[in-house]
């Protein structure tokens, strides 16, 4: 049986009205982003009691805790002492208190800001490539994932349209350059469409087994020469070709972490809520 959720605020920022139509579609898993008016890592101590009373009254589980840590700094700028890096260092902690008292053991991090190209060879290693850039971002990633070590949560980073890691390739290099059991990726792999990575078997030969902690499933239609990315219901983007095959890998290998619906997608003259409505008995069909 599929463990399928939902980001809650694609639904509502309103976490109890979120909560309520999860239950309408018999959603178990509640992934954390926005809560009322604040990111996670935020909210005070009577929220975080509130947010407690509500999962446990609609009986889900919050599957991820999930703040834009480090996303859009930029590699060049940040050192392990500068003032933003420290920011998102201390957001992470407050991410990781929260999702400990949520009983949730995954906290997604981003992967700073994109530099192009970072591997090259027969003179782009002279002309092209960002000098160093992949070095300072495993630097860069010690600390968190020391304090993931320490507080014995994982981190999952995920595939950004605008990251350091923007592909599935990728995320599995940094966990081997990093050598760690405690990062995995947060496959997005509508996002990796940007990066012209084919989500399968491409995106999910490169990540299959213990290297995947949690997936994000979403449309779009993507142009890359025009820079444009324009959110569909599932089913109904660039997806579309790949999501049967994904989808019966991911059975066949009896993938065991949750998939969350994204619900960034808003139809003309409707809401995000709408766009949740359009895409969920998609999502659910492909798990029957």
């Amino acid at each position: 049986m599929a463990k399928l959720g939902v980001i809650t605020d694609g639904i509502s920022r309103e976490f109890e009205y979120a909560l309520g139509v999860m239950n309408e579609f018999d959603l178990s898993y509640a992934e954390l982003q926005f809560v009322w008016d604040k990111e996670v890592g935020d909210l005070s101590d009577s929220e975080l009691s509130r947010v407690e009373d509500l999962v446990s009254a609609h009986q889900v589980t919050v599957s991820c805790i999930s703040r834009h840590i480090f996303g859009g700094l930029s590699i060049g700028e940040s050192e392990t002492d500068s003032p933003a890096y420290l920011d998102h260092l201390d957001a992470l902690g407050r991410c990781i208190d929260m999702a400990q008292a949520l009983d949730c053991s995954l906290v997604r991090v981003m992967s700073f800001r994109k530099e192009m190209i970072l591997f090259g060879s027969h003179g782009a290693d002279v002309w092209n490539v960002s000098h160093g850039a992949w070095d300072k971002l495993l630097q860069l990633m010690e600390r968190p994932v020391q304090m993931a070590e320490d507080r014995d949560v994982t981190l999952v980073v995920e595939t950004g349209n605008n990251a350091m890691v923007t592909s599935a390739y990728l995320g599995r290099k940094l966990i081997d350059d990093l050598d760690t059991h405690r990062l995995k990726v947060l496959w997005d792999p509508c996002n990796s469409l940007y990066c012209n990575e084919r989500p399968y078997p491409d995106g999910y030969e490169a990540i299959r087994g213990e290297s995947l902690g949690h997936i994000h499933l979403k449309d779009a239609e993507v142009d890359i020469p025009r820079a444009t990315v324009a959110c569909k219901a599932l089913h109904k983007g660039h997806m579309a070709p790949y999501l049967e095959g994904l989808i019966r890998a991911i059975r066949a290998d009896r993938y065991d972490g949750v998939i969350s619906l994204e619900s960034i997608y808003r139809p003309d003259e409707g809401s995000f809520e709408d766009g949740f409505r359009e895409s969920i008995s998609t999502l659910k069909q492909f798990f029957d």
